[in-house]
């Protein structure tokens, strides 16, 4: 079976997309051909659980009212997933679960995925992430002031 044919299989199931070596760009065409709508998560600069989640907010568009912990991110993707008729899929870029910050909590957000695609999958939905799994954050340089997550240092 072809890695392309694997895909789709695996976007019709649901759940983690553990597919070695997948582009972003082959995972969002394969996930908007089968009728689901695409999203890419940029975790890249999220040092915190709070910057994850935010990063999940600011990629799928969730309402002001999101509460900002898993509780909330599981509610709001099952909403996410219910409101799209074919299904919804994540591609989480960069989360930096090598961070010791962030390992904990990396898996969690993991897991609140996995209730999702099991939620979709209940209610005859279909949710698939994949993940892009980082090391740890390297360390600032010294003096020299991080970039906001806002993106504010980031030219127009």
């Amino acid at each position: 079976m072809s890695q392309a044919q694997s895909l789709q299989k695996k976007l019709q199931k649901g759940g983690l997309i553990g597919l070695p070596d997948l582009s972003q760009d082959d995972a969002l065409n394969a996930a908007r051909t089968a009728g689901m709508t695409a999203y890419v998560v940029d975790c890249d600069r999220a040092r915190s659980r709070s910057a994850v989640l935010r990063a999940v907010v600011k990629a799928v568009d969730f309402p002001e009212y999101f509460g900002g912990n898993l509780d909330a991110l599981y509610d709001c993707l099952c909403d996410t997933v219910l409101d799209h008729k074919n299904g919804l899929f994540l591609w989480f870029h960069n989360l930096h679960s090598g961070d010791p910050a962030l390992a904990e909590d990396s898996r969690a957000i993991v897991q609140v995925c996995d209730d999702t695609a099991e939620f979709a999958a209940n209610n005859d939905r279909r949710f698939a992430y994949y993940v892009v799994h980082a090391g740890k954050h390297p360390d600032p340089d010294p003096g020299v002031e991080p970039t906001p997550y806002s993106g504010g240092g980031e030219a127009e």
